[in-house]
């Protein structure tokens, strides 16, 4: 489901923010965007490989909770890599 470049924004923005205060981290605006974002496109990506994904791509909130889920993973694996901070 295409939600346009508005919305990807501020879905991405929102998943950030929460995958932010899940993992406490602190990455600022543009990167809990750009974190929502990426995680959204990341996860998606591995469901779809799995054949895991929801039907339609499960609506705004389905979406939401993916973006959410595929931050908390890109913040987890940074730290691996990167140790915390």
């Amino acid at each position: 489901m295409g939600v346009g470049w508005i919305m990807t924004i501020i879905l991405g923005g929102l998943a950030g923010w929460i995958a932010e205060k899940i993992m406490k981290s602190d990455m600022g605006l543009i990167g809990n965007i750009i974190l929502g974002i990426v995680g959204a496109v990341v996860l998606n990506f591995i469901l779809g490989r799995l054949n895991m994904l929801p039907p339609g791509g499960g609506g705004l909130i389905a979406q939401l909770i993916i973006a959410v889920i595929g931050a908390c993973i890109l913040i987890f694996g940074y730290r691996a890599i990167r140790g915390r901070r």
